[in-house]
């Protein structure tokens, strides 16, 4: 899911070792447009607390562009765009459902289940490492998903969501407050 191509995911094996040296994740990587001009665009987050800044994606685009430039694996042009994977986040990972657990998401599923492709619910953590638990709309009970059946996922812009990103925003600047303070 963090790829959608078999060249998005040559790319990530490419470039996950490169980011992680660098302190950070690579949340989703997508290779866009035609032959002529072509987007690869990351999305990334630091790796010890999930936060992404303007400094982060500039850091992060010049360490990408030095591998990118030495193993040149993309045919023709292409523009690299490093971002923050926002707060209506995309869920790649399966701990991005344990971390978001309690929130409100959308997921796309590869194969029909009980007629749909498409679910939307409250996030219930994981079950046994191979299963995300989601609490649907108008449903009684939770519903367990395989997360090899899960093609896209994503948050769901709420208040809950918001409130939960203004707190965390505010617990990083009362750090970054208390770092300068002592330093």
């Amino acid at each position: 899911m963090r790829g959608k191509t078999a060249e998005d995911a040559r790319l990530l094996e490419l470039l996950d070792p490169v980011a992680e040296a660098a302190g950070y994740e690579i949340v989703r990587l997508r290779l866009m447009g035609g032959a002529e001009k072509r987007r690869l665009q990351v999305m990334a987050e630091r790796a010890v607390d999930g936060d992404m800044n303007i400094d982060d994606c500039a850091r992060l685009s010049r360490v990408l562009s030095e591998v990118m430039d030495a193993a040149d694996p993309i045919t023709g042009e292409y523009v690299l765009e490093v971002s923050s994977p926002g707060i209506d986040r995309p869920l790649t990972r399966l701990k991005d459902f344990e971390t978001y657990e309690g929130l409100e998401a959308k997921i796309e599923l590869d194969r029909l289940a009980e007629g749909r492709k498409r679910f939307k619910g409250v996030l219930a953590g994981v079950e046994d490492e191979t299963t995300i638990a989601i609490d649907l709309e108008g449903e009684e009970h939770t519903a367990l998903v395989p997360f090899a059946w899960i093609t896209d996922a994503k948050l769901v812009m709420s208040d809950q969501l918001m409130k939960r990103g203004a707190e965390e925003r505010a617990r990083r600047l009362q750090s970054d407050m208390t770092s300068e303070e002592e330093g």
